[in-house]
């Protein structure tokens, strides 16, 4: 039996602000999630997650005039737990542009959690090295991000593929993005291991998504 996820739970942390579900407990099993990228709403775009039920999980519905280079993860009640927003570096190129992953929606007032960037061999055509993108959690908002683990990540594989696998600190596959059989690279699964914060590891997502997703949602978003 999968474990049941639980978006809508919130932990108070960082100013009282809702955090991120939990992770499951180290003996549960993990958690499935089938990521579907396209908004249920008319003239968005976006993602919609349900569970091995098929009940909605998250959510992230932006419309295209919007502006802003962030994605909000929803809950299925459309309440944010994460934004994931591109912090750019004018000058330095694509390969210093970072995704900074904050609690909520609050992107101007609080600290990020994490900060997600590519691998330099991803810049340079990817070649030499299997590793695509790095994780590690934000100085500044360190207490949030112990909540969610705390910890470095890597993700190694093909996100276009959909076949990556997001390594923990001790190189244990803490998540993994597999694709789904005969519909199409806009449907793909999640798998969490236990351990890991679910939401979190879908902010990783949106993150991937907006480094090598094609077409990019985020140079449509922000177009």
């Amino acid at each position: 039996m999968t474990a049941k996820v639980h978006p809508n739970v919130a932990v108070l942390s960082l100013g009282g602000q809702p955090a991120a579900a939990p992770a499951a407990p180290a003996d549960e099993e993990p958690v499935t999630l089938t990521v579907w990228r396209k908004s249920l709403l008319f003239n968005c775009r976006g993602f919609t997650v349900f569970d091995a039920s098929g009940n909605l999980v998250y959510r992230v519905d932006t419309y295209a005039s919007d502006s802003l280079a962030e994605v909000v993860l929803m809950d299925a009640a459309g309440r944010p737990v994460l934004t994931v927003r591109r912090r750019k570096f004018i000058g330095l190129g694509l390969g210093a542009d970072q995704w900074l992953v904050y609690l909520g929606e609050e992107t101007r007032r609080l600290p990020p959690l994490y900060a997600v960037k590519r691998a330099a061999h991803y810049m340079r055509g990817g070649g030499g090295g299997k590793s695509m993108a790095h994780v590690a959690p934000c100085p500044a908002g360190a207490a949030g991000a112990a909540k969610t683990g705390g910890g470095r990540l890597e993700v190694e594989g093909s996100y276009l593929r959909r076949c990556c696998t997001v390594y923990d600190e001790r190189r244990r596959a803490v998540a993994e993005v597999r694709p789904k059989e005969a519909v199409g690279s806009d449907v793909f699964r999640l798998v969490v291991q236990p351990g890991m914060e679910v939401s979190l590891a879908m902010a990783v997502v949106l993150a991937l998504d907006q480094m090598f997703g094609k077409p990019s949602l985020l140079r449509s978003w922000s177009s």
